[in-house]
């Protein structure tokens, strides 16, 4: 039941989303004037619908996007119809393409067509979907960085190690006959002690007393602790291990082919609880920058990452932080509701950062300047705009609007490789999914 509750939450925030996507559309363009026909979420066929006015809303059965359906999308051509014989297969597409939509027009007064409106007008259509998608990304990012807040190490234990293990031990490995008995438990640390001072120092972060702790191989620290309600002082020695090279961050440092580097250092066999620190708003654009630079980032290496999504079909490792589907998405926001070991905060900041992603995703993927995404309008809408200041300084006649039907052999090409792309994401997380924790 709890699997279900995540997969539903998911499904009905990405349905919402979707939604509102569609309205940044709608909205604009009905505000400027243009006649809208349909607004749908999904595609193939109608599940639902209703007319209210001169537009049909309604759900259709495929739920992977949706569309508004906006009159005269593609300018006339002047001129006779385009026969086989002199144009080809992909330009009687585009004669049928303008046929259709010259059909859909019919005695519509010019003012309600999508192409007689001036380009920032079209931009603003254009953007609407992808500028809805970021807002929702940043309310919710809102909602978490201020109202819930990033998890931050302390200085209180979590666990502590009976015994000195390799770092690259499984997370499951228990201590052997031969192990090295770890100081922390030499010395008496349990489970909840809160340090709060080494060598008679406060301590007031994890990182403060981690660089204590590794920089103090074979030197006894006096540990300060407060353990339930009582303070006590103990002796622990760290030993000397090869442990994790770590960053100024805190992170570890990997080599070149991304494997970890290991150094000696002091080791006392603690890790610390976490807890929530609420964050200022001030510190939202940043992490929304960092959001998006990382999201771009991944977009772009799409096409390089499918070779191993293809790979990992026939049994081979998945990369954790390659593409998923919608469908991987979902089956992870399942696993959050029913980890047994993930309490209710956990498991809201875990769905609102699925969310997070998913809406930066469609903010920077809709803005890739090809046809059918945002996109391609958006920059079919910039060139009508270069055109016609070009035209203008030289003293020419207006050009007219970009002819957006003959990029449709282009467009139709993308989408054949969106729903490939698609279809192939889609098995890979039904027969080898990415899973929590690796």
């Amino acid at each position: 039941m709890a699997y279900l509750v995540g997969v539903l939450v998911f499904v009905v925030g990405i349905a919402l989303s979707i939604a509102l996507h569609e309205i940044g559309h709608l909205a604009p363009a009905k505000r400027f004037g243009v006649k809208c026909t349909q607004y749908m979420i999904g595609f193939g066929p109608t599940l639902w619908s209703t007319r209210r006015g001169e537009t049909e809303y309604g759900v259709k059965a495929i739920p992977l996007g949706g569309y508004v359906r906006m009159v005269g999308m593609f300018p006339p051509q002047p001129g006779k119809r385009a026969r086989a014989d002199t144009t080809g297969r992909f330009g009687l597409l585009i004669e049928q393409a303008r046929h259709d939509s010259a059909q859909e027009i019919g005695d519509e007064l010019p003012e309600r067509l999508f192409y007689t409106k001036p380009v920032w007008q079209k931009l603003v259509v254009m953007l609407g979907g992808p500028t809805m998608n970021l807002v929702i990304a940043v309310v919710l990012l809102t909602v978490w960085l201020c109202g819930i807040g990033l998890t931050a190490q302390t200085t209180t234990l979590k666990s502590v190690s009976q015994c000195i293990l390799p770092v690259s031990a499984p997370a499951d490995a228990t201590c052997g006959a031969d192990s090295r008995p770890a100081p922390a438990a030499q010395a008496g640390l349990k489970p909840g002690d809160t340090i709060t001072s080494i060598n008679g120092v406060r301590t007031t972060s994890w990182s403060q007393m981690q660089k204590a702790i590794r920089s103090g191989a074979g030197q006894p620290l006096t540990l300060g602790i407060e353990r339930a309600g009582q303070a006590l002082t103990i002796r622990a020695t760290p030993q000397l291990d090869a442990r994790n090279q770590l960053d100024a961050d805190g992170n570890p440092v990997l080599d070149a082919d991304g494997n970890p580097v290991l150094t000696k250092v002091g080791f006392l066999g603690v890790t610390p609880a976490s807890t929530y620190q609420r964050q200022s708003v001030t510190d939202v654009p940043g992490v929304v920058w960092d959001g998006l630079t990382a999201t771009a980032g991944v977009v772009l290496q799409i096409p390089s990452k499918m070779v191993g999504v293809v790979q990992s079909i026939g049994g081979g490792e998945r990369d954790p932080n390659g593409p998923i589907s919608v469908v991987g998405v979902g089956r992870l926001a399942g696993e959050v509701t029913s980890s047994s070991d993930t309490t209710t905060t956990d498991m809201v900041v875990q769905l609102l950062s699925l969310l997070v992603s998913l809406n930066m995703a469609l903010f920077v993927f809709n803005l890739i300047p090809l046809l059918p995404l945002d996109g391609g309008h958006v920059a079919g809408a910039l060139w009508e705009g270069v055109r016609r200041r070009w035209a203008q300084a030289r003293g020419a006649a207006d050009p007219g609007p970009v002819d957006v039907a003959r990029a449709l052999p282009l467009a139709y090409g993308v989408a054949c490789v969106l729903l490939g792309f698609s279809a192939v994401l889609i098995f890979a997380d039904v027969v080898n999914p990415v899973r929590l924790g690796g």
